[in-house]
């Protein structure tokens, strides 16, 4: 395995090494660890890979689970910032990422912002991917065409951090700490799901210039090319065919309307579902749900 120490072991990680790779016009960060079948873990935003500090040991049992920051997001650092990081170009950097670990096939679990780069991925690189898992997210197609003043409300930051440089940058240099306290508040309703180390790296990573440029760019990727890439491939009726699994939180669906797993099986040709407690964060939030329900999903793909 490329660049990879054998010896320390990742913060918020025991027994994982950190990942320490060049792919695919990036410098990836983040954590390695376990044997078996590999699962790449993508985080949402704020965040980084920390996210999954109380998902992966427990995969880490039955697979080598790699957990990279996304590009710009943490320390992941991209050679260039330009053209902008599409979730194309990211979905293609992991796929490098992953060739140069010696990884042709994998499973893929993204969370929020990791599972749009997620499905990208595996829309554009369909012999790679053996199971797609999708965490709180719907594709951003349908996401749009569903959105009404109180989601949009809720999710005031899709549309704040799509303006065009760099009017955002400099709302959000203001007072980062602020911004992502608010955030992650909202997220988690407030309730006492991160703890203090994992907060004060997450505040850590989002102080930095270059990160909220990366995370305001993916954001306006999401409105104008993603958007118009998931539009053309829904046209033409591309459909992802490996096993696709669905988890949203019940305090995210709104009754009567078709579950995010109705949603999925537009786009795909196999895919299982289910809600769990808690809020947005789920991968923090409700691990163990999460785990009952992905650990099987997991287990019975065909690599």
């Amino acid at each position: 395995m490329t660049n990879l120490p054998g010896t320390t072991s990742a913060p918020f990680f025991p027994g994982f090494r950190p990942l320490e790779v060049m792919a695919g016009g990036v410098q990836f960060a983040g954590a390695i660890g376990g044997e078996g079948l590999p699962v790449l873990l993508l985080h949402g935003y704020p965040q980084t890979h920390i996210a999954w500090r109380r998902i992966a040991p427990e995969l880490a049992k039955n697979h080598t689970v790699i957990i990279p920051d996304l590009p710009g997001y943490g320390s992941s650092q991209p050679l260039e910032t330009t053209p902008r990081w599409t979730k194309r170009r990211v979905g293609d950097a992991l796929v490098a990422l992953m060739d140069t670990l010696g990884y042709r096939r994998f499973a893929v679990v993204g969370h929020d912002r990791g599972a749009r780069a997620g499905y990208r991925l595996v829309l554009d690189h369909p012999d790679s991917v053996t199971a797609f898992a999708s965490l709180t997210v719907v594709p951003t197609l349908d996401a749009m065409a569903s959105m009404d003043f109180r989601a949009a409300t809720k999710a005031f930051h899709w549309f704040l951090f799509a303006q065009k440089a760099d009017l955002p940058e400099r709302l959000l240099a203001a007072d980062p700490d602020a911004f992502i306290n608010a955030a992650l508040a909202q997220m988690t309703e407030g309730r006492d799901v991160i703890e203090a180390t994992a907060m004060e790296a997450y505040r850590a990573a989002f102080r930095k210039p270059s990160v909220r440029h990366a995370i305001l760019e993916d954001y306006r990727a999401a409105m104008d090319e993603d958007l118009a890439q998931d539009a053309a491939d829904f046209a033409a009726g591309r459909k992802i065919h490996c096993p696709v699994l669905v988890l949203w939180p019940d305090a995210e669906h709104t009754k009567g309307r078709p579950t995010p797993a109705d949603i999925w099986r537009r786009w795909a040709t196999d895919v299982s579902g289910t809600s769990t407690g808690g809020g947005h964060l789920q991968p923090e939030d409700t691990p163990a749900q999460v785990l009952a329900v992905l650990k099987p999903f997991l287990a019975r793909r065909d690599v």
